[in-house]
């Protein structure tokens, strides 16, 4: 399983091989801290913890979490997979993962698929016509339906059903975004550029994961 944390930076375009323009979301990558593994002896699950950033101000309990892997990690993540018990006692392809070790770009490489996750820019309380494209009514002919919803139920049962696409909040909320293409690799500034756009604002925290 190869996971990274990440903090959006922007986009621009870059030029493949062949000539054609590609616009990519540069993304800078780790490198990420393993805080701790967790086993199904000891947690009941598997999985690997991952720090990123630095804090500026640890309470005593983060401190106390982080203190066997001496980082001082602002943001901590955890990622479940069977495979994890098996990398962590080493008895995958890979090596054995001990807590405090670096994971950098250096996992991933030019032409990858990975699926990248984030959560989407808020919009606030929107309208049907923005949060679902509906259609507007018509503005001739006496017609005061410009921008309203319209019918929301029938007669019988007397309530509305649950589901109904109405006006609501928009946005904020996680976007995972499937098959996204590793364009451009720099591991000296520890940058990941995928071609198309990454939810998110720019500084937003995103998370990088490998496909098998």
């Amino acid at each position: 399983m190869k996971a990274l944390l990440a903090k959006k930076v922007g986009m621009t375009q870059i030029f493949d091989s062949t000539g054609k323009r590609n616009g990519v979301t540069v993304l800078q990558a780790g490198p990420c801290v393993v805080t701790a593994l967790k086993s199904m002896e000891n947690d009941g699950y598997n999985a690997i913890q991952l720090g990123y950033g630095e804090a500026k101000k640890l309470s005593k309990t983060q401190a106390g979490q982080l203190k066997k892997s001496g980082a001082k990690s602002q943001v901590l993540r955890e990622f479940r997979d069977n495979v994890v018990a098996e990398i962590a006692e080493g008895e995958a392809s890979q090596p054995a993962l001990k807590v405090g070790d670096n994971l950098t770009v250096e996992m991933f490489e030019v032409g990858d698929k990975v699926v990248v996750s984030g959560v989407s820019k808020g919009k606030g309380f929107a309208g049907t016509i923005k949060r679902h494209n509906f259609h507007r009514g018509p503005k001739t002919h006496g017609s005061h339906n410009y921008r309203e919803p319209g019918s929301i139920g029938s007669g019988y049962p007397e309530h509305v059903f649950k589901g109904i696409k109405m006006a609501g909040q928009m946005g904020h909320q996680k976007v995972t975004i499937k098959n996204q293409k590793i364009a451009m690799i720099d591991t000296e500034n520890n940058l990941i550029a995928v071609v198309g756009s990454v939810p998110g604002p720019k500084r937003g925290l995103v998370v990088i994961r490998g496909i098998r």
